[in-house]
């Protein structure tokens, strides 16, 4: 089962609260407070694993909550801090806030980690409120709230270069062709229910990753058909093979726009990428012809259009090398416009952004939070050491007489 959206709650752990104690032993009168502090709550973390494709983790548990920080006890001793609750999510997850929309962060790489709800902190205990004019302080800090949050998690499959086109184009035939992925195929229109991914080996050991999504129709943007549904998959490729089933006799030219103009509707940001048409099934001879004629129509756009056999492998050769010399070129995927709302009081700035301009220039910002959240933590830990006894002076130094 292919899950690539999922809505979950999470809840940090709380911290310790720190412990009103006081030494009592024999033999040492007056020993004074001895309350430790409290453990930090644990944090929830998001972890990108390359072995995981989809969220089928999230489908059927839906909260999470990471474990409380210890209280501190008598005796100086301190509670243990919570261990970090690690959820696993495949590379390529978008986190989204689910009450206001905004994008959280953008986990793209493999071993990414990224926290999610901080945890709380753990209270002081009375040990470290002694002073000389209040040796025996009988109250303590409790510890502070966990973060709380409700996320939507969003699937983005990463692949190099995606097939979009009409139903029964062929495109789960090219793929099985050009790569070992084994999609369904048959003669009927929606075989396709999910995107599937393959490795195509290319000449001097290169390869990238084609993604073969379900066919478009007219209104996909809308929510018509299947299409719609996973267009947000090809946020991620560099970019476009446009396959179109020559065998159908129709107006390919009208249905080359037809999906331009679906993939524009959808998001500006599908439409501006790199694209290679293709038609498909000229090994059948009416196909040949219509092909020709398509060829000739999108010759005065200047667009260059392959002709290709899918099922006898014509014309492949020539398909890949032409997706090779584009991905050579091809910039890097930008978000989706669609993905990118800034806050009204920004207008479209990213924190730590000097650059003004729209907000479709503009990349959301995320941070690599394994060494800021080490620091935070550190922060706002409480002190390792406890404060000097009630009445005790700190040792003189007795100078030599020269």
């Amino acid at each position: 089962m292919f899950i690539d959206e999922a809505e979950i709650s999470v809840k940090a752990g709380d911290g310790g609260s720190g412990a009103v104690a006081f030494r009592r032993e024999k033999f040492v009168p007056r020993g004074g407070p001895s309350g430790g502090d409290g453990g930090n709550g644990g944090d929830v973390v998001l972890e990108t694993d390359q072995r995981l494709t989809t969220l089928l983790d999230f489908r059927f548990k839906r909260e999470y909550r990471a474990r409380n920080g210890e209280p501190g006890r008598g005796r100086d001793q301190n509670g243990h801090a919570a261990p970090e609750l690690v959820l696993k999510v495949p590379p390529g997850t978008l986190v989204r806030d689910a009450d206001s929309g905004d994008v959280l962060a953008d986990l793209r790489e493999n071993a990414r980690r990224w926290v999610l709800a901080k945890g709380g902190r753990g209270g002081l205990g009375n040990m470290n409120f002694a002073t000389p004019t209040l040796q025996a302080p009988r109250f303590a800090q409790p510890g502070t709230s966990g973060e709380e949050r409700r996320i939507r998690l969003e699937l983005r499959l990463l692949a190099d270069v995606g097939l979009v086109g009409f139903p029964n184009a062929g495109k789960s035939t090219l793929v099985s062709r050009l790569s070992r992925a084994r999609p369904k195929i048959a003669d009927y229109p929606f075989t396709t229910l999910q995107p599937h991914l393959g490795v195509v080996q290319y000449k001097d050991g290169r390869s990238f990753v084609l993604s073969d999504l379900p066919g478009l129709i007219e209104g996909a943007h809308r929510g018509a058909g299947l299409g719609h549904r996973f267009l947000k998959h090809m946020a991620r490729c560099r970019v476009i093979i446009h396959l179109i089933d020559a065998s159908q006799d129709r107006d390919l030219a009208a249905d080359f726009d037809a999906i331009n103009r679906e993939l524009a509707l959808f998001d500006p940001a599908l439409g501006r990428k790199p694209q290679i048409v293709a038609a498909n099934k000229i090994d059948i001879p009416e196909a040949q012809e219509r092909a020709e004629q398509l060829r000739k129509k999108l010759a005065r756009r200047r667009i260059d259009v392959h002709l290709v056999s899918a099922a006898s492998g014509e014309g492949l050769p020539e398909l890949l090398d032409a997706t090779v010399r584009t991905l050579d070129s091809a910039p890097l995927p930008v978000p989706l416009e669609r993905d990118f709302r800034p806050s009204p009081s920004e207008a479209g700035a990213i924190p730590g952004d000097t650059n003004r301009g729209s907000a479709a220039d503009h990349v959301p910002y995320t941070e690599d939070e394994r060494a800021a959240d080490s620091q935070a933590r550190a922060d706002r830990a409480p002190p390792a050491g406890r404060r000097k006894r009630p009445g005790s002076q700190p040792k003189k130094t007795r100078s030599r007489k020269t």
